[in-house]
């Protein structure tokens, strides 16, 4: 049976840089109240008229993940795009990186699973590379929340949170059984659905001809609601779980992560994992204090940072893991 290992990474976020400051000048917030309850100090959200799309950022990081691999495009079997906020309701941008990249007419597949869409991403990719049907698979997480957001006090709880960027990443074929990725671990629940969710436009709910029909200015449907406790509490249990669930599945103790990248939700959430796990910081790798929560682009992002800034080398064991919408949950253990 093959392996699948990351051959290449990168990333790409807007120029513009949008800090806690400017946020308290479109809504009553704070520098102090954002980072006491996120940890988030600025986040990167694309300026209006910009070239910037999900699936363009999504591009710019690929070039940067194939280019860092050694392949060529044509090299890429498959193309795996996790996101929440595609360009068009349909087709999904898979294809869309498919055309931009000028890619042989490879299978395009799409990731709903918001924050752990990547996670989920790299599964899907990490199955067809082990049963042999594919050599390369490039994954990608990109988002563009901030077109999306209540700029407005009402929102505050949830907009001063999310950040846009994208991350990519090429999986390859190898017989090497003792690197790449050892395993991955998949995970929904969907009982608490509504609790962060997005429910307009919806065809089970209210449609795009609904809300333009009502132009109700107090209609809330068609922004991100999340009831943020019940959220982190679920969090924080789902995250420890899964991250045991990967190391007791490779007769690994919490002693043997070298580096854990956690999804980039709350950077409270992070600390108390770190804490619970007893890891150093040198042991766990955060950004959000600069990109916001990124969702499907949050893992792929800071995955290439610490990877860029020498912080994984060969030999290190690795940790992926993400909770989010859905609820949605997974991790992943590799072997760098």
């Amino acid at each position: 049976m093959y392996n699948s290992k990351i051959t290449g990474l990168g990333y790409y976020v807007p120029d513009n840089v949008v800090t806690n400051d400017d946020l308290s000048k479109l809504m009553d917030t704070n520098d102090a109240w954002i980072q006491e309850r996120t940890g988030i100090k600025e986040r990167r959200w694309v300026k209006p008229g910009s070239e910037d799309t999900t699936s363009v950022m999504g591009v710019k990081a690929a070039k940067v993940a194939i280019e860092r691999a050694g392949i060529d495009k044509d090299d890429i079997d498959l193309i795996v795009f996790a996101t929440l906020s595609p360009d068009f309701y349909f087709p999904g941008p898979g294809v869309q990186v498919q055309k931009a990249l000028d890619i042989k007419t490879v299978g395009a597949i799409d990731i709903r699973n918001q924050c752990s869409g990547f996670i989920y991403g790299l599964s899907v990719a990490d199955q067809f590379i082990k049963t042999g049907m594919y050599k390369n698979v490039l994954v990608i997480g990109s988002e563009i929340h901030s077109k999306g957001l209540d700029l407005t006090t009402r929102g505050r709880g949830v907009s001063v949170i999310f950040g846009d960027g994208a991350g990519a990443a090429i999986l390859s074929r190898t017989e090497d059984n003792s690197k790449g990725i050892l395993s991955t671990h998949l995970h929904s629940e969907g009982e608490h659905a509504e609790e962060l969710a997005l429910t307009a436009p919806g065809m089970g709910t209210r449609w795009v001809n609904d809300i333009l029909k009502d132009n109700d200015p107090n209609d809330e449907s068609y922004y991100p609601h999340m009831n943020g406790q019940f959220v982190f509490k679920n969090a924080v249990v789902r995250f420890s779980e899964v991250i045991m669930e990967g190391l007791s599945t490779n007769k690994l103790g919490p002693d043997a992560i070298d580096m854990l990248i956690p999804h980039q939700a709350n950077l409270r959430i992070s600390q108390f994992i770190q804490k619970k796990f007893k890891l150093t910081d040198d042991q766990v790798f955060n950004n959000i204090m600069k990109y916001g929560n990124t969702t499907a682009a949050s893992i792929p992002i800071a995955l290439t940072e610490a990877w860029e800034q020498g912080k994984i080398k060969e030999g290190d064991t690795v940790v992926l893991a993400a909770f989010g919408s859905g609820f949605t949950w997974g991790s992943a253990i590799i072997k760098w």
